[in-house]
C-alpha cells in the first residue's frame, strides 16, 4: 500500500506512514469501497447547536421598536420624577438603544427579504432591444487581447548590453 501523501510504500496492515506519519488506516477500506459503519448516532456538531435566527417578521420589528421607544420615554420620566432618578436614568438608555437597533434591523431584514422574493419571482430579462443601439457585427474580427507574459518574456530573447569597466591602477572600485 502506498501513502497518498508522500507515495512511500508501506505494509498493508500499517496505520501510519513510515515516512511522513500520515494516517493511512482508511486507505485499504477506501480502495475496496467498504467504509466502517458506526452504530451509535452521530452527535450534532457545535455549529448546528447554535440557534438559528428566525424568519424576519414585521410584527417582531414593530414590537422591538416600540419597546425601545418605551424605554426612552420611561428613562426620561425617571429622570424627571423619580427620587434619585437624576443619577441613574441614563442607564435605561442602554436597553432602549439596543431594542431600537434590533427593531430597525428587523425592518431592514423584512425589506431585504421582500426585495429578494420579488427578484426571485420575476427574473429580469432584457429581451427588448432598444432601437438606438447598433446591431451586432459578427463578421468583423476582434483584435487579440495582449498576453500577460508578452511583456515579461520579450527581453529573454535579446542579450543584455554590457559595458566594460575600466579602472586605472590608482583608482579603486567603490
Amino acid at each position: 500500500m502506498f501513502c497518498p501523501k508522500c507515495a512511500t510504500q508501506n505494509v498493508d496492515s500499517s496505520s501510519y506512514c513510515r515516512s511522513c506519519g500520515a494516517n493511512i488506516s482508511l486507505v485499504p477500506q477506501a480502495l475496496t469501497g467498504q467504509f466502517p459503519t458506526t452504530s451509535e448516532p452521530q452527535l450534532p456538531d457545535r455549529l448546528s447547536k447554535r440557534r438559528r435566527r428566525p424568519e424576519a417578521s414585521i410584527e417582531e420589528a414593530i414590537r422591538t421598536t416600540t419597546m425601545g421607544v418605551a424605554f426612552v420615554i420611561i428613562s426620561f420620566l425617571v429622570a424627571r420624577y423619580a427620587p434619585a432618578g437624576e443619577i441613574w436614568w441614563f442607564w435605561m438608555l442602554i436597553p432602549a438603544f439596543a431594542l431600537l437597533g434590533k427593531g430597525f434591523s428587523e425592518v431592514y431584514r423584512v425589506r431585504m427579504a421582500k426585495n429578494q422574493a420579488q427578484s426571485n419571482a420575476q427574473p429580469q430579462l432584457n429581451t427588448v432591444r432598444p432601437q438606438n443601439l447598433p446591431g451586432p457585427q459578427t463578421g468583423e474580427l476582434r483584435p487579440p487581447v495582449p498576453s500577460v507574459t508578452e511583456g515579461t518574456t520579450r527581453h529573454l530573447g535579446v542579450e543584455a548590453k554590457t559595458r566594460p569597466f575600466e579602472f586605472s591602477d590608482t583608482q579603486k572600485p567603490s
